[in-house]
């Protein structure tokens, strides 16, 4: 169909945080939201920044296998790396977390690049709990933060301190955004909440996946 709608999902490929702290992407925020925009009709491009197969944070493995997830992890075993030429052709971009993002989003060219040509286009750019990283570094051609003054929201410091991680992130998420200029807010800590203001929506944490991932669609189907 000439009108389908095309979402670029970008994920990562770090695998620690310590050596004996193996992390990743959560599946919960990329399998979710890739089925709320499969179900959407939309075509999804799964890439990650270097390639290949994508490591998983154990913690977010179910206990049982999760059928309706089936589809979404195998894309997971042969991601194409994000490339420049990405940054043309698709009306979104979806960026899930997992705390393997803070170490290869944040400066990572290609990805700021794209964001960049995404937010000149006033295309739609999704973020949930620690895909905002990605969004830390990124600006408009004049310099300008693409989160400053847009109502944003991302995993809390609060969160990071509560799984006992804080001290180990290059970074702490939260503090960082505001550092940047964005109007954050956040509910209680594991509680589902997202936030759209126009072409960008974010999403706090995994409880937010399919909350955020429904208001992409909607920033898709109901431009601002």
């Amino acid at each position: 169909m000439a009108n389908t709608k095309r979402i670029l999902i970008v994920v990562t490929n770090h695998t620690k945080i310590t050596d004996d702290h193996k992390t990743g992407l959560w599946l919960e925020e990329f399998a979710v939201p890739y089925n709320v925009f499969k179900e959407k009709g939309y075509d999804v491009k799964v890439t990650s920044i270097l390639g290949g197969e994508v490591p998983l944070d154990p913690s977010s493995l179910p206990a049982e296998k999760n059928a309706k997830w089936e589809e979404a992890e195998k894309e997971l075993t042969h991601t194409i790396k994000l490339s420049k030429e990405d940054a043309q052709g698709f009306d979104a971009i979806f960026l899930p977390g997992g705390h393997g993002t803070m170490y290869d989003f944040p400066n990572n060219e290609t990805l700021l690049y794209i964001l960049q040509q995404f937010a000149e286009d006033s295309r739609v750019i999704g973020a949930v709990c620690h895909g905002p990283s990605g969004l830390v570094n990124a600006t408009f051609k004049n310099g300008t933060p693409l989160v400053k003054g847009k109502n944003i929201t991302a995993f809390t410091d609060d969160e990071e301190r509560e799984v006992k991680l804080d001290q180990h992130m290059p970074f702490l998420l939260e503090t960082t955004l505001r550092e940047k200029g964005g109007i954050f807010s956040s509910r209680s800590n594991w509680t589902d909440y997202s936030i759209r203001d126009g072409n960008l929506v974010t999403g706090q944490n995994p409880q937010s996946s399919k909350s955020t991932a429904e208001k992409v669609v909607d920033a898709i189907e109901h431009p601002a």
